[in-house]
């Protein structure tokens, strides 16, 4: 199980809202002053990640909670997978097909066939890739613990013993 700590934002009927703060390695490398990725973590800033997580054990959680999320190994290598590998690959496949499809017709410009075919098999797999994943539950983080309850309200009384000020 992959973990994140995240904070509660919002809570509705289908989950709960949650920000996390998305973190790079880089802060723990001896070679952070000579790396790329360091010096494009600095310029984009630290940027906040807004997800709906699954509670399966509708435990009461409320905005501002401190909750630890996570997310099945499995599932996020399969998840990747089908965004990344299925997209790229149709790319090339299509692309290979234009260019067979422009051969078998003799056309002369062959390259542009490939160019679109190539485009379209991109957005099917693109379009394959999120029909596969919405809806499935296999890929949607579930909260874990609640560390820290949220404070609801509370009240201070300031008891003297002597004079009033």
């Amino acid at each position: 199980m992959i973990e994140e700590t995240a904070q509660v934002v919002a809570t509705g009927p289908d989950g709960v809202w949650v920000e996390t703060q998305r973190q790079s390695a880089c802060g723990q490398c001896a070679a952070r002053k000579g790396c790329g990725t360091a010096v494009l973590s600095k310029v984009l800033g630290q940027k906040r990640s807004r997800v709906q997580v699954a509670n399966p054990s509708q435990t009461q959680v409320h905005v501002g909670d401190e909750v630890v999320i996570g997310i099945d190994e499995s599932a996020l290598v399969r998840g990747s997978m089908a965004v990344y590998l299925v997209p790229l690959l149709s790319f090339f496949l299509f692309g290979v097909l234009g260019q067979t499809l422009a051969r078998q017709l003799m056309l002369d410009n062959s390259e542009g066939l490939s160019i679109i075919f190539s485009l379209l098999g991109l957005l099917l797999g693109f379009a394959w890739a999120r029909r596969y994943a919405r809806g499935d539950r296999r890929y949607q983080p579930v909260i874990l613990v609640i560390r820290q309850p949220s404070i609801v309200g509370f009240s201070v009384s300031v008891v003297s013993h002597g004079k009033a000020p």
